[in-house]
C-alpha cells in the first residue's frame, strides 16, 4: 500500500504581472500544475525572469482567477518574492 504523503507533488507555478499606474496590486497572469507549471517556469527563464520556488505561496495564488489582483492577505508574501526578483535582477539592494 502506498502512502499519498510519500508521492511527490506535481510542480505548481503562478505568474504575476504588475503595471504601475494601472494596477493596485500584482495580477495573476498564469497558473498551472505538472507539465503546464514546467512550461510556465521554462518560459519565465527563457525571458530572463527570476523564478522563486515557494510552493505554499503558489498554492495560495493558484486559487486567484486569471487577470485578478492578488488578495490583500497575500501582499506581504508576494512583496517578499518581488524583493527577491528585484535583487536577482540587480534592481534592489
Amino acid at each position: 500500500m502506498t502512502d499519498d504523503a510519500e508521492q511527490p507533488r506535481p510542480p505548481i507555478a503562478v505568474a504575476l504581472h504588475y503595471e504601475q499606474g494601472r494596477d493596485h496590486a500584482p495580477r495573476v497572469t498564469a497558473t498551472g500544475r505538472g507539465a503546464v507549471a514546467e512550461k510556465i517556469i521554462a518560459t519565465a527563464r527563457e525571458h530572463g525572469v527570476a523564478v522563486e520556488g515557494n510552493a505554499l505561496l503558489a498554492e495560495a495564488l493558484s486559487g486567484v482567477e486569471l487577470d485578478q489582483e492578488i488578495p490583500e492577505d497575500l501582499y506581504r508574501a508576494v512583496a517578499e518574492v518581488i524583493g527577491f526578483v528585484l535583487r536577482a535582477a540587480g534592481r534592489l539592494r
